[in-house]
C-alpha cells in the first residue's frame, strides 16, 4: 500500500486546505448568525472541489492506474 500515494498530492492538499478554511468560515458565521458569511464559507467548499479537480486535470493529482510506471522488478527507483 505504500505505492498508492493516497492523498499525498498537491491537488489533494490544496483542496483539503481550502475546504477546511470553508468549514471554519461557515461555522464561525453560523454561530454569529450571519447568513451571508455562512454562504461565503459554503462557497469556499465548492471552490475547494473545483480547484482540487482543476489541479488534478493539470497533472498535480494522483496518476491513473494506466499512467503508473513501475520498473520490472516492482520496486521504485
Amino acid at each position: 500500500m505504500a505505492d498508492s500515494s493516497h492523498g499525498h498530492t498537491p491537488a489533494a492538499w490544496t483542496g483539503v486546505i481550502i475546504a477546511f478554511i470553508g468549514f471554519i468560515v461557515a461555522g464561525a458565521f453560523m454561530v454569529m448568525g450571519s447568513v451571508v458569511g455562512f454562504w461565503a464559507g459554503m462557497a469556499l467548499l465548492a471552490l475547494a472541489a473545483v480547484v482540487g479537480g482543476a489541479m488534478h486535470v493539470a497533472g498535480l493529482g494522483k496518476p491513473r492506474r494506466a499512467e503508473l510506471k513501475l520498473n520490472p522488478s516492482g520496486s521504485e527507483a
